[in-house]
Order: C-alpha cells, then structure tokens, then sequence
C-alpha cells in the first residue's frame, strides 16, 4: 500500500460523518480526486463525463444520489464537516473536523497532483 493511500485511509477515518438533507446533492457538483482516489471510483466515459460538467455535476451523481458514495473522494467527505466548505442547507456533524487533520488534508491536496473527476 502506497503512502498516500494510507494518508488517505487516515485521513477517511478522522473526517466526520453527519446525515445529508435526503434527496440533496447540492455540493455533488465537478470536484478533484488524487490518481489514489480516482483508481478507486468506477470507470466513467467520456461523454458521461462531458454531460456532468455541463450540467455542473459529478458523473457518479445518479438519481438516487451518489453511485459511489463508500469511495467518494476526500473532498466530497469534507463538506460540511469545515467552516471552509459549509452545507448549502447547513446541515454539519457534532463536531466539526479536528482543524490539525482538516490543515493535513489541505497539505494533502497542495502536496498531490489532482484530476477533475
């Protein structure tokens, strides 16, 4: 196992959960994801990735919310879990994310070349 992906397994496990607004995608839309996290989520085509970028979304985005969600990058983890990236219908775990994980996880990305997913 690479260091990164035990950076992100670490970093999976110290993100903090919290329940969605049933039905509500509305911080699914284009993210990045580490070469790590992409070889993790399935294959998407090209057109299904040129029709989620016109309509400003994510291609695992489906109707019934994300196809992916168990692998869903660590960004997508992040909202709403940060003051930096807040719930549009402010919706936020118990307690927010440790801000000496939340500066690694930002280190991480700085640190790590990153591709639109």
């Amino acid at each position: 196992m690479s260091l990164n992906s035990e950076k992100i397994r670490f970093f999976r496990r110290h993100i903090p959960a919290f329940e969605c607004v049933p039905g509500c995608h509305d911080c699914c839309g284009p993210v990045t994801a580490s070469s790590e996290e992409m070889a993790r989520l399935p294959v998407k085509s090209t057109k299904e990735h040129a029709e989620a970028l016109a309509n400003l979304s994510c291609p695992h985005l489906g109707e019934n919310g994300c196809q992916s969600y168990d692998e869903r990058p660590l960004i997508c983890r992040l909202f709403g879990t940060t003051p930096q990236l807040t719930c549009p219908n402010g919706k936020r775990p118990e307690v927010m994310i440790d801000t000496r994980i939340e500066r690694k996880i930002f280190q991480y990305f700085a640190e790590n070349r990153h591709v639109l997913v």
